[in-house]
C-alpha cells in the first residue's frame, strides 16, 4: 500500500477552489441582481409614481382653470355699473404635494376675447378660455393656491 497525504490528493486540492468560485459565484449573481434592482426602482418611480400625480395634477389644473372663469363670469353677471365689488374665493393651496400658480386675461393683446385662464406648474399647464364676458370686459391677474384669493370689479376699471 502506498501511503497517500491529504495535501496529494486531488480531492483536497480542489477544495480551496470550489470556495474561491463559490464566493465569486455569489458576488456575481449578487452584483447582477442588485444592478436589476436599481434599474427596477428607477423605473417604477418614473411610471408607476411620476405619471400618475402628472396625471391627477393636470385634471386638477384642468378643475380648477374651469372653476376661475365661472367665479369671473358670476361676479362680471353681478357687478354695479358704477362702483366697486370685491369678494374671496378659495383654490387648493397646493396639488400633489407643491404649489402652483394661475394666471388670468390677455391684456397685453389686442383681442380681448382670447381672454384665458392658465393654470401651470413646472411642464404641467392647463389653458381654459374665460367664456361669457371675453368679447365685453377685461378679466386679468394672477394668484397662487396659497390663502384665500380675491376678484375685485371696479367700473372705472383697473
Amino acid at each position: 500500500m502506498k501511503p497517500t497525504h491529504r495535501s496529494d490528493h486531488p480531492h483536497n486540492r480542489r477544495v480551496g477552489e470550489e470556495g474561491v468560485t463559490t464566493m465569486s459565484e455569489y458576488v456575481m449573481i449578487s452584483g447582477i441582481l442588485t444592478g436589476l434592482f436599481i434599474v427596477m426602482l428607477l423605473l417604477v418611480n418614473a411610471n408607476f409614481m411620476e405619471n400618475p400625480a402628472n396625471t391627477i395634477t393636470y385634471l386638477a389644473f384642468t378643475d380648477i382653470g374651469n372653476g376661475v372663469p365661472t367665479r369671473i363670469v358670476d361676479f362680471y353677471a353681478i357687478a354695479p355699473e358704477n362702483g366697486t365689488i370685491s369678494s374671496g374665493f378659495d383654490i387648493p393651496n397646493d396639488i400633489a404635494g407643491r404649489s402652483y400658480f394661475v394666471e388670468m386675461g390677455n391684456l397685453a393683446g389686442e383681442d380681448p376675447s382670447t381672454q384665458n385662464v392658465e393654470v401651470f406648474r413646472d411642464s404641467i399647464s392647463t389653458h381654459i378660455a374665460i367664456a361669457g364676458i371675453g368679447s365685453t370686459k377685461r378679466a386679468g391677474g394672477n394668484t397662487t393656491g396659497a390663502g384665500i384669493n380675491r376678484i375685485s370689479y371696479d367700473s372705472r376699471e383697473f
